[in-house]
């Protein structure tokens, strides 16, 4: 018999239910500042890491082809934030075109493969959403969470 605190009918003492809490976390709050720093280049400066051949199929300077990448950015937060089963996804899938960007421009094989790590974070985000975030886009009170 488990007498841990029990949120919304799942232990918080759950190793698996803490973990989705600490990707859905990480994966909301991460993105967002990350994709609000593409406007400011506090971190750094954002432009080195797009490739060439994106600078020249772009109809758009660098500068405005990095504050797209930070509203998707900042949208894929907010989006795991409300929804982390289907937002996780848009991490995912985010998180493969960046690496595909980096493979295909010289010298940014390390973040490549941080950014590697940070989609199978992502990918397991999304695996236990189908656990702990119910189906369907409407949270309404009354529907069970235990659908999956």
């Amino acid at each position: 018999m488990s007498t841990g605190v029990v949120t919304r009918g799942r232990s918080a003492h759950d190793p698996a239910y803490q973990s989705f809490v600490l990707l859905r976390i990480g994966f909301s709050a991460l993105p967002i500042l990350f994709g609000a720093d593409k406007f400011a280049n506090f971190l750094v400066d954002w432009e080195q890491y797009l490739a060439p051949w994106i600078v020249d199929l772009a109809p758009v300077s660098a500068t405005t082809t990095m504050y797209a990448v930070g509203v998707v950015e900042i949208l894929a937060g907010l989006a795991v934030a409300v929804k982390p089963r289907y937002g996780a996804w848009l991490v995912v899938v985010w998180l493969g075109v960046i690496i595909v960007t980096l493979l295909t421009s010289s010298g940014h094989y390390d973040v490549a493969l941080r950014d590697l790590g940070l989609l199978l974070g992502a990918l397991t985000l999304a695996r236990l959403s189908t656990r702990f975030d119910p189906a369907g886009l409407a949270l309404r009170a009354g529907a069970s969470r235990e659908r999956a």
